[in-house]
Formats: C-alpha cells, sequence, structure tokens
C-alpha cells in the first residue's frame, strides 16, 4: 500500500527563497508542494483552499507577523496545519512565542538545504507513525518527541555527521524495516564500521532496536528494527 503524500504550503515573501524551498520539498519522498504564498493574507487563503498538512512559515511578512498568522490557524475552526518556522528571526522572544504555538521545527536563516531535508525527512516520520492510531508506552512517547527536536536529528557523538545520520534514520522509515549493518553499508555506500557507529547512536536514543537473528548455525546475526512503535 502507497504511503499518503504529506501536502506542504511554502510561505515566504522572497519568491526566489519559496521557489529554493519548495525545491527541497519535491525532492524529499513523500512530500508534494501544494502552493506557494507571498503574504500572511495568501498563506490564510491558501491553507483553506488546499488544506495541507504542513506549513514552511516565514515570520517576517509584509503585512502580518508570522507568529500572528500562526494564532490564527491556531484559534480558528481549522484546517490546523502543522508548522515548520522558517526565519531570519533569531530572538529569544520570538522563538519562545513559536514554541508556545507548537511549531514542530524552527530553521534559522542562512541553513543549507540539507538541514531543510533532513528535518522534513524525521517530520514525515512523526507524521506517519501519529497517523496509526493506538496507545504507546513512554518509550514510544519520548521517541516521539525527539522527533520535533530543533536539531532535526539525535545528539551526535564527534566524528558523526548529521547528513549521514539523516541517510541512516531514514532507512528506517518504511513500515516493517528491518536492517543489519552490512546491509545498510552497500544501501549507503559507507563502510559497515561506520554504518554500525550511526545505528548504535540511534539505538540510545531509541529510535531503533537492537535484537538477535538466530539461523541455524554460528552467531546470532545483529539486526536493527524500528523500536516499539512500528509493530503497534
Amino acid at each position: 500500500m502507497t504511503a499518503p503524500t504529506i501536502k506542504v504550503l511554502v510561505v515566504d515573501d522572497d519568491y526566489r527563497v519559496a521557489g529554493l524551498h519548495a525545491d527541497v520539498v519535491t525532492n524529499v519522498p513523500g512530500f508534494a508542494v501544494v502552493g506557494l504564498a507571498h503574504t500572511a493574507s495568501a498563506a490564510a487563503d491558501a491553507v483553506r483552499a488546499h488544506t495541507p498538512d504542513l506549513v514552511l512559515l516565514d515570520i517576517y511578512l509584509p503585512d502580518e507577523s508570522g507568529l500572528s498568522l500562526l494564532r490564527r490557524l491556531r484559534d480558528g475552526a481549522g484546517p490546523h496545519p502543522d508548522i515548520i518556522a522558517i526565519t531570519a528571526a533569531r530572538d529569544v522572544p520570538t522563538i519562545r512565542s513559536a514554541m508556545q504555538l507548537g511549531v514542530v521545527h524552527y530553521l534559522v536563516k542562512p541553513f543549507p538545504f540539507h538541514s531543510l531535508a533532513e528535518r522534513l525527512t524525521a517530520y514525515r516520520t512523526l507524521w506517519s507513525q501519529t497517523r496509526s492510531g493506538g496507545e504507546l508506552g513512554q518509550a514510544e512517547v519520548d521517541r516521539l518527541f525527539g522527533l520535533t527536536r530543533a536539531s532535526g536529528s539525535p545528539a551526535l557523538g564527534k566524528g558523526h555527521s548529521e547528513q549521514t545520520m539523516g541517510l541512516v534514520r531514514a532507512v528506517f522509515d518504511a513500515p516493517g524495516a528491518d536492517w543489519s549493518a552490512s546491509e545498510i553499508a552497500e544501501r549507503l555506500g559507507i563502510s559497515r564500521a561506520t554504518a554500525h557507529r550511526y545505528l548504535v547512536q540511534l539505538a540510545k536514543q531509541g529510535m531503533i532496536e537492537l535484537y538477535l537473528r538466530y539461523g541455524s548455525a554460528g552467531r546470532p546475526e545483529h539486526r536493527y528494527r524500528t523500536a516499539g512503535i512500528a509493530r503497534l
């Protein structure tokens, strides 16, 4: 069964920047851009017209603050899309207000485009797993909240890169994902030792879990799968 596509509205007063962000969205599997808006008024109209799942929202808009627009969206009858703030605003009051209004990520301009791709990948995992219903234990709740960390990735140790971590983590987005370090190394074109380091890091964060697969002879195989929630 094909996974649903996440509909994204891109809001930025700069036409060129909005187009660049839309290009990033289009190149991340599972997402589709349903509209571009360059003012708060146009964004509000687009939310009603397209009912996006996610809005990439600039804070500095010519007719109204993005935070003010966000409050109106939250207080209105709906729809109520999730929000990733993408803005040059880096003052503490703005960041705190955005957090209080429930943004799932906050990206400060300028940033490398892979950072947006990583946050979209994390959001895709959050979005798909919160649609499954059911009840969760504390470990699964912690893991879901971990996906909304501002870093877009689990805390990385020395010698780890966000880009490689994002690639390894994305391998586990598919339902029933189950991999060995050797299989991930071959898929991503990295060494087995490198794959193992990132898998250990993800397991420590509770994103995936290690288990042993016993064969007919020899040592058991170490394998990794999405933690708890994926098997609800």
